[in-house]
């Protein structure tokens, strides 16, 4: 309490008050800027019932291990105290502190620590908190901070266990509630796990990009440019990645994860990152799911993996030292041409397949940029925006996935591609062909209802994509594998505006009997904004 009430870490905090709290507390305190004296006084109310029942909360304490798991190394004793915040984004206007007071109410209710039922009588006596306003955050984001008192008022202790998934169903409720825009990246699994405290100070300090996003687009290169694992394993050791295997128990035939780190400067050691912390779609069963299955491959892998944990030469080098053949820019580009109309037939509903697409067409810009760029560009950042749409739950994706034709070679071209004319002809066909492919996942958000994720497209291709084609050749629209669809999904993704449904998208809508046809252009939709947590 003193901490909120305070200045903040950059002095952020302003006007500090209360805008909800524990039945009584608001009829103690008005609505003015809480003095420190008075945010004492609550800090000592809050926790009584540590002090009358004598309840000691006990909260494990794990640490990582070498190769990306968690061990638990004791327990904290006086872990009664839970804190969250809830954040719009800077660039949704502030909400009222009644607004604020509902939605901390029904947080507190939906997370259990305030127990009513539909009668409005208490099934569980309730844990004491409050909600504290203090204007913008430091990234500009009206927010409040509630903090909890995890002994309820009888001395029995709350639960905390899954809160986070808790809470982030809750932020959907709330926001659905309010009329607020349920955020995407929550509600369809999206996104990226979000850099720790740490990796943040380190980045600021050294002015470098921070190793996990680095690693996790790194490893999503090699593993979409790679024909099979051992391959995987061996482009990622040729580009200066650190990997390990981590074997099932007590055996060295079975590799069942692993772990990637940056190569260290001198007399510094690595820090070790999962796959799984790279990304979803990075661990290694999902990045199985795209690989031959064969006793042979397994063997093959088994030994390469064996070799990089004994920091041994490659067992049995492949493509990725050799020269690529230059016939497979026709074939590349005629696959990809071709994928746009493959993707006519798939339905809305096959979460898997577009996710499987946002990911191939991620790996093959992650590929570019490993190739072309010395510090993160737009390569870079086209990869990681569309990484995004690949990040879905395990459960939604099929045991055995069958590669895209043409994205694996794409990467694998551009990968190990010189700086010959021929080349760069090739590249800017390519990125006329990605467009194309561009446009279809952006037609699938569009008729799924995603618009924030259809936006983020839009953005990546009128801004990263167009700064890469700008300084290759120009290509002539009648080329093979271009035409006029390729024309128009460049000239659409230019359009001002919300784009509408073109002629021909590769999705439409589901029907639901005795609904009309749809028009062919999607209403506007007011921007709102969604809790972060």
């Amino acid at each position: 309490m003193n901490y909120l009430a305070g200045p903040g870490r950059s002095n952020e905090h302003e006007n500090p008050h209360l805008v909800g709290a524990s039945e009584g507390i608001m009829s103690w305190y008005s609505t003015a800027e809480l003095s420190r004296i008075q945010a004492t006084e609550l800090g000592r109310f809050l926790e009584a019932p540590n002090r009358q029942h004598g309840t000691a909360v006990r909260k494990a304490v794990k640490a990582r291990t070498e190769d990306g798991g968690t061990v638990l190394t004791g327990e904290r004793r006086d872990a009664h105290v839970w804190h969250c915040s809830l954040s719009l984004a800077p660039d949704h206007p502030a909400i009222s502190d009644e607004a604020w007071g509902e939605i901390a109410n029904e947080f507190v209710r939906a997370m259990d620590f305030v127990s009513i039922d539909e009668h409005g009588n208490e099934v569980k006596a309730p844990c004491r908190w409050v909600a504290t306003h203090h204007g913008s955050s430091v990234n500009g984001g009206d927010h409040i901070h509630i903090a909890v008192n995890l002994v309820r008022e009888d001395g029995t202790k709350a639960s905390t266990s899954n809160d986070f998934k808790r809470a982030s169903k809750a932020c959907t409720e709330i926001e659905l509630r309010h009329g607020l825009t349920v955020l995407e990246s929550r509600q369809n699994g999206y996104g990226i796990k979000d850099l720790t405290r740490a990796e943040l100070v380190k980045a600021n300090k050294t002015s470098a990009e921070p190793d996990r996003l680095m690693l996790g687009r790194t490893v999503r290169a090699y593993a979409t440019g790679s024909a099979d694992e051992a391959e995987f394993v061996r482009r990622c050791r040729r580009g200066g990645v650190l990997v390990r295997p981590r074997y099932a128990s007590d055996r060295t035939d079975v590799v069942v994860g692993y772990s990637v780190a940056a190569r260290p400067p001198a007399g510094e050691s690595p820090v070790w990152f999962g796959g799984g912390n790279l990304g979803r779609d990075l661990t290694l069963p999902r990045l199985r799911s795209g690989w031959p299955d064969t006793p042979e491959e397994h063997t093959a892998a088994v030994a390469e993996w064996n070799a990089a944990k004994r920091d041994q030469r490659p067992v049995a080098p492949g493509r990725e030292v050799g020269e690529v053949d230059p016939a497979l820019w026709d074939k590349c580009h005629a696959e990809i041409s071709e994928l746009h109309d493959r993707m006519v037939a798939v339905p809305v509903e096959d979460t898997a397949a577009w996710a499987q697409l946002a990911k191939e067409t991620s790996g093959v810009f992650a590929a570019w940029s490993v190739q072309t760029e010395d510090q993160p560009g737009p390569l870079a950042e086209a990869s990681t925006a569309l990484s995004r749409f690949s990040q879905v739950q395990a459960h939604k994706v099929p045991v055995k996935q069958v590669p895209q034709p043409g994205l694996r070679d794409a990467a694998l071209l551009l990968m190990q591609a010189g700086a010959s004319p021929r080349s760069r002809a090739s590249k800017a066909l390519l990125v006329a062909q990605l467009r194309k492919t561009l446009k279809a996942l952006y037609d699938y958000q569009q008729a799924a209802g995603q618009l924030q994720a259809a936006n983020q497209v839009k953005a990546t291709v009128g801004g990263q994509l167009k700064q890469v084609a700008d300084r290759l050749p120009k290509v002539d629209p009648n080329a093979r594998g271009v035409g006029a669809a390729g024309s128009q999904a460049a000239d659409v993704f230019r359009a001002p505006g919300q784009l509408p449904q073109q002629p021909g998208a590769p999705v439409r809508e589901p029907l639901r009997p005795g609904e009309p046809e749809p028009s062919s252009t999607t209403p506007a939709q007011k921007p709102g904004q969604g809790l972060g947590r």
